[in-house]
């Protein structure tokens, strides 16, 4: 179905627990179906002039192609940095029960489209 291709979103942030609240808000909201988090990172990069390091958080985030606008918004509305990093990449290929299920997750009739999925 257009729209339904999958999107795996990267984001970085200050702490496991905001990472957590604003993953479980995207979820709750059906923006996207899935966030795994990676608790600990340790990212080096350039800001305002200087070298920094830090140890942050990565959000693996699992959405499709009609949903990353919104989602977009809703995260980059809810991020603590100034500018968060927001990175979509398109996915070739995955486990095609998997896949079903993502879209369906997030698709308003859920009950309907998640059991279709598993079939």
């Amino acid at each position: 179905m257009p729209g339904d291709e999958p999107r795996l979103l990267l984001s970085t942030f200050p702490s496991p627990e905001k990472a957590t609240e604003i993953a479980r808000i995207l979820v709750g909201e059906r923006l996207c179906a899935c966030v795994n988090l990676v608790p600990v990172i340790h990212s080096i990069y350039r800001w305002e002039g200087a070298v920094n390091e830090d140890s942050e958080t990565l959000a693996l985030i699992k959405t499709t192609a009609s949903h990353y606008e919104a989602l977009a918004r809703r995260l980059i509305a809810l991020h603590p940095y100034d500018v968060p990093e927001l990175i979509a990449v398109p996915v070739i290929g995955g486990h095609a029960p998997y896949l079903a299920w993502l879209a369906a997750s997030i698709s308003p009739d859920e009950q309907a489209t998640c059991a279709d999925a598993t079939r």
